[in-house]
């Protein structure tokens, strides 16, 4: 009878334990799902870098600020191909003596580790580099940019005093064509005058990476910049489809890197009108950069009629007195003298 009621009392006890396990758990909260919200379904967006480079407009997770470099640099067939030009975010490809030209490159998002061959100043080059405040670089001068140089109108360093120590010569080139200089030797010589390399230049205007898609105008598939009757200083663009650039030929012949073969490839083909005027007997010019004038802008394979402005020192394309936005990337500017003009010196395939 003992056993019984001890029994009953044990299968009551684990009923009432159950039971209690039971409550325990009907108390526990129930966990909570979160609701999908529209925001979470939406495609993401592309991130905007906070910086962009003044004289490209590629974006940037980092900050870009920095003096721009321009050096003065040969394009003498013999000192083809240079070192350099590929890495410039813009180049200005002017005539100096006779049917020769040569070009100012200016540097500011890119460093190449060395450039040249540098050439000899001109005036109108110098008036060109102080307007986006770059620090100068040339080796040698005429009478006029020896003036402005050795006044310290624009902070420069000149092969003629730094020959064999900023700059350097190629064994392989013979002078005027072999002069060079390193990237870091350019920094070490600001450093030693004392120049500030901290400012960067003022920004040009761009188009966003959309409106370069959609970029109207008649077809430019290819551009011809006649400087010379022979045709060995001319300039010539070739439009890219796969890549959505133009690549540079000096002549016939393609403009790449003497040290890298690399090509030098072009987002904006920006050709301005310029008056020319002869000042010596040695053919040396005097180049209106003021006045302003007519122009033709290449991009995307299309090319617009616009003119051009001198914007406190940069050249810039304007339309309707508007100035008209670059794609982002690298850009160069050919200088033809307004006789013969903009109408007989270039010529535009559209094939």
């Amino acid at each position: 009878m003992k056993m019984k009621k001890w029994a009953v009392f044990v299968i009551s006890f684990l009923l009432l334990l159950s039971g209690c396990n039971d409550k325990e758990k009907v108390k526990e909260p129930m966990k909570k799902v979160k609701p999908v919200t529209q925001t979470e379904n939406k495609p993401e967006e592309k991130q905007v870098d906070p910086y962009f480079y003044p004289l490209t407009g590629i974006g940037s997770e980092t900050r870009t600020d920095g003096r721009a470099v321009a050096v003065m640099i040969n394009n003498h067939p013999k000192a083809r191909p240079q070192s350099g030009l590929n890495k410039a975010d813009l180049v200005y490809e002017i005539l100096a003596e006779g049917d020769v030209t040569r070009f100012l490159a200016v540097f500011q998002s890119e460093k190449p580790a060395n450039i040249g061959p540098v050439r000899s100043a001109r005036d109108y080059y110098i008036y060109l580099a102080k307007g986006l405040n770059a620090l100068y670089i040339a080796h040698g001068y005429s009478p006029e940019a020896k003036e402005l140089l050795t006044g310290n109108y624009i902070d420069n360093l000149n092969g003629m005093v730094y020959d064999g120590t900023l700059f350097k010569r190629s064994k392989t080139r013979k002078a005027p064509h072999n002069s060079y200089i390193t990237y870091e030797n350019i920094l070490k010589g600001a450093k030693q005058k004392k120049y500030s390399m901290e400012k960067s230049p003022a920004p040009f205007k761009f188009f966003t990476e959309e409106e370069s898609k959609n970029i109207t105008g008649a077809d430019a598939k290819s551009v011809q910049i006649t400087y010379s009757k022979g045709g060995i200083f001319n300039s010539m663009f070739k439009f890219d489809d796969t890549s959505g650039k133009y690549i540079r030929f000096s002549g016939s012949e393609q403009t790449v890197d003497l040290d890298t073969k690399e090509p030098v490839l072009l987002d904006n083909i920006f050709i301005i009108e310029a008056e020319h005027q002869f000042i010596d007997s040695y053919g040396r010019r005097d180049i209106d950069f003021e006045s302003g004038g007519k122009a033709y802008l290449l991009q995307k394979g299309k090319v617009n009629q616009v003119d051009w402005k001198n914007k406190n020192g940069e050249i810039v394309p304007v339309k309707d007195g508007e100035e008209v936005p670059l794609v982002p990337g690298k850009t160069w500017v050919n200088v033809v003298p307004t006789n013969p003009g903009l109408q007989k010196s270039v010529s535009i395939d559209v094939n």
